[in-house]
């Protein structure tokens, strides 16, 4: 059995390995887009038409909604937000795309996409590369983390010291994805696995949009159920090889922990006020959040 590579998020896909570092694009590279394809009519409720969905695309999508060859997916509609709820079919989330074959890039068509928003650094995208080109998706590149899995490890960072580090010194960028979501929907978040960088993001972009916490929290936390134990026995034992000293790597590598997500929201009201306002504090315009707000969440029917 060929040896799996390691991500930033735990590992790859095993038998991959990840290019060597001369491969990559610098870092620091501007984000990467392409051309954004024609909307159809606009959706019937209030949202902008530059929110709406090609015709022909379901106006509800399944939450339960599968795309084969693509790991820890899932639609944020359905969670509750004051006495709304998030739209279903507007932001989803998942691993990285690179075994998507022809099934999945239908089923991806059928979302109506308009955008995918890839976290991931370079060395990661050259060893599994997205291939989407013929659905004429904008592909926006926005690398997070500024360490690498090796010293993640070496260090034995917790989760929790992990999500700490992305905030702190990935805050610019954070900010430059919630603006990628409330620019162009429907939108797909993603990173190598969807637990760490995918769920950071995703949580402070559903907390400024008024999600309840509990929701919020929840929704990070599903990632561990969907994440298959194959992979994560495979990945665990390739680890404890690689890094004996390391007590967190399990952690690391498979869990994501609903009292690590609460622990970084509380930090961040201690710090900030308030999660949103963590957001607010490093450029997000009112006039933002208020429109994120109008494209995540449905009126309320009361």
């Amino acid at each position: 059995m060929s040896e799996p590579s390691v991500s930033d998020e735990g590992l790859a896909a095993p038998g991959r390995r990840i290019p060597a570092p001369e491969q990559a694009v610098p870092a620091g590279a501007p984000a990467q887009t392409g051309p954004v394809p024609a909307v159809g009519a606009p959706s019937p409720d209030p949202v902008s038409a530059v929110h709406a969905r090609p015709e022909g695309v379901a106006a509800a999508l399944e939450p339960e909604l599968s795309i084969p060859g693509l790991m820890n997916f899932r639609d944020t509609g359905g969670l509750p937000a004051g006495s709304s709820m998030t739209r279903h079919g507007v932001l989803f989330r998942s691993a990285h795309l690179a075994r998507v074959g022809e099934q999945g890039r239908e089923r991806l068509r059928a979302l109506g996409l308009r955008r995918i928003i890839d976290l991931r650094a370079d060395e990661e995208v050259l060893g599994d590369p997205t291939r989407l080109d013929d659905l004429g998706l904008e592909m926006l590149r926005v690398p997070l983390f500024r360490g690498s899995a090796a010293s993640f490890l070496q260090d034995d960072w917790t989760l929790a010291n992990l999500y700490r580090g992305l905030v702190d010194d990935s805050a610019d960028r954070i900010v430059e994805v919630v603006r990628g979501v409330i620019s162009a929907t429907p939108v797909l978040v993603h990173c190598t696995v969807g637990k760490d960088r995918t769920g950071v993001t995703v949580a402070l972009t559903l907390a400024a949009a008024g999600v309840d916490e509990d929701a919020v929290v929840a929704d990070y936390a599903r990632t561990e159920s969907l994440l298959p134990a194959e992979r994560n026995a495979q990945i665990v034992a390739y680890l404890r090889r690689e890094h004996p000293g390391s007590a967190n790597l399990e952690e690391l590598a498979t869990r994501s922990p609903a009292p690590v997500m609460r622990g970084m929201l509380d930090d961040l009201r201690a710090r900030f006020g308030a999660p949103v306002e963590f957001l607010r504090a490093n450029g997000l315009a009112d006039d933002e959040i208020a429109e994120l707000r109008r494209v995540l969440v449905a009126p309320s029917s009361s």
